[in-house]
């Protein structure tokens, strides 16, 4: 019976969830991870990335995440033979908007990859750019600029790409590579996502960049799914012919190259286009129609929900991609999301389980204390220069600062996720934070709408591995339609929810309007 691979290679860890589908029977047959940090030590990333100088400036090295793929599949090859021997397809999910520059000798390298000399050690050398800007890096403020202007204006790109120039899109960071470093640009020959560049890795040729995952590059017309010329003439010279080829998420990149056939024994299974974190998250929360939000309790925190109609966001804050089902796809990111939590519960000593009851200590509204927890630059609403604000608070204050963090980031998930147009009755809740039940609470409350969870906390990964169930299907002239491709593995837990209760709806009602002016002040935007 076929099992179907997925991946994840997020900021700080790889995952892989394994699937079996039999008739009506879906189950997860292995799901296993390892932080970057610790397996792969010698990159020196801390949380899967490397900082200098430049707060600004946030970077990986794409030849770790080529190693922890590596590593990823041998460990699954010799604890799980007999499944991995009925691997039909393997997906995969990126952290989005991170790129990856090769030069004229990557292509050769990869198609003729030798099975019995471990991958990292062949790829040294193939990189025009050491290391990748992840969706963290702040730096291009700018470059943003300049290819706004460059197509007529911020509302002119986002009209056309879904969004206005952030600063991690990978346009803007493109055209910083080409302004800084114009001899390292001119030996580029291929400029991949992280996404794209995995999925060449494991068919051992070009792979395409998925459509969802390309709209996050202020590149893509979305209208028309296809590079849009103007934008690209704005990054850089020359930048259309160093592009993969856009293509659905459905589309087979290739089969297993002969490098993991023979060097771990694995069937030639269908490589599936990889797609970004954010639109794999959708697939494996089961929000494949309008109507649902769901809420990933990350690195990031996102915010996300599918659109059957093209909406953009008026006030230029969100973002609109593919989705992997071929509609659309609204989300809102905010940068400060696990870190920050994790900074306060360190700065006052605690482990989460006190965090949480010092949560539960404390009232909803706080008394009216509230907090603006910008530790990094923030990207929504965009704030350049990090810092933490504090209202009616003092820093000592323990229980106090647990709980204006939680219900400062639940705010703005609230306020800034209005402009999708969506009346939100379910959300579903995903990521690391999405175990606590204590900060679910305040989601719930601050929403107004019932909080669903999951048993995996790995959404992402599990709507690779159902997409790869779904693009094999199609590709065998069996499709599955989508509401079947979701069905019990990525339903919410059974049993399990948390209700909003009415009198503290009303709490966060007016507190919600108190955060926005706090914000406001401290920003001077929405």
């Amino acid at each position: 019976m076929p099992v179907y691979l997925g991946f994840d290679a997020s900021t700080q860890s790889l995952t892989a969830i394994l699937i079996r589908i039999e008739g009506a029977r879906r189950e997860v047959v292995v799901e296993r991870s390892f932080k970057y940090d610790d397996e792969l030590p010698r990159y020196g990333t801390r949380n899967g990335v490397l900082r200098g100088d430049d707060p600004l400036v946030v970077v990986a090295p794409p030849l770790m995440w080529a190693e922890a793929l590596d590593r990823m599949i041998a460990s699954l090859a010799a604890a799980h033979p007999a499944e991995m021997a009925q691997l039909a397809a393997i997906a995969g999910s990126a952290q989005q908007h991170g790129s990856v520059y090769l030069n004229a000798e990557a292509a050769g390298r990869i198609q003729t990859l030798d099975a019995r000399v471990p991958l990292a050690s062949q790829l040294e050398g193939i990189f025009a750019r050491v290391t990748s800007p992840t969706w963290m890096d702040s730096s291009t403020t700018v470059e943003c600029r300049e290819i706004e202007e460059a197509v007529g204006g911020a509302a002119a790109l986002a009209q056309r790409t879904g969004s206005r120039a952030f600063e991690r899109f990978t346009g803007p960071q493109i055209r910083r590579f080409f302004k800084q470093n114009p001899r390292g640009y001119d030996s580029t020959v291929r400029i991949h996502l992280i996404s794209s560049f995995l999925a060449t890795l494991l068919a051992g040729k070009d792979g395409p960049i998925d459509r969802s995952d390309g709209a996050g590059m202020c590149l893509q017309d979305l209208a028309t799914s296809a590079w849009w010329p103007e934008a690209a003439a704005a990054v850089a010279p020359g930048l259309m012919a160093r592009l993969p080829a856009l293509e659905p998420s459905s589309a087979i990149a290739g089969t297993l190259s002969s490098y993991w056939r023979e060097r771990y024994g694995l069937p030639a299974s269908r490589v599936v286009a990889w797609s970004g974190d954010n639109g794999c998250s959708l697939v494996g929360t089961g929000l494949v129609r309008e109507g649902r939000i769901g809420i990933s309790l990350g690195t990031s925190d996102v915010v996300f929900g599918a659109m059957r109609d093209l909406r953009v966001s008026a006030s230029g804050i969100g973002h609109v991609y593919g989705s992997p089902t071929g509609d659309f796809m609204g989300l809102t990111v905010f940068k400060n999301g696990s870190l920050a939590r994790e900074r306060v519960r360190d700065a006052y000593g605690l482990n989460w389980a006190k965090f949480s009851a010092a949560l539960r200590s404390t009232p909803p509204g706080n008394g009216g204390s509230l907090m603006l927890p910008w530790f990094d630059p923030e990207i929504t609403p965009h704030v350049s220069s990090p810092g933490v604000h504090r209202l009616n608070l003092a820093e000592i204050d323990v229980a106090g600062n647990v709980r204006a963090i939680v219900e400062a980031q639940m705010m703005a998930m609230a306020n800034h996720s209005r402009w999708m147009g969506v009346k939100i009755e379910t959300i579903h809740a995903t990521g690391g934070a999405s175990g606590n039940a204590d900060v679910l609470q305040v989601m719930a409350d601050v929403f107004g709408a019932t909080v669903h969870r999951f048993a995996s906390g790995h959404s992402a990964c599990l709507g690779a591995a159902l997409r790869a169930w779904h693009a094999d299907a199609l590709a065998s002239g069996h499709p599955v339609e989508w509401d079947e491709v979701v069905a019990d593995l990525a339903a919410p837990m059974p049993g399990w929810a948390i209700a909003p209760r009415p009198e503290y709806v009303a709490v966060y009602a007016d507190l919600r309007e108190r955060y926005s002016a706090f914000e406001k002040d401290h920003c001077g935007r929405t």
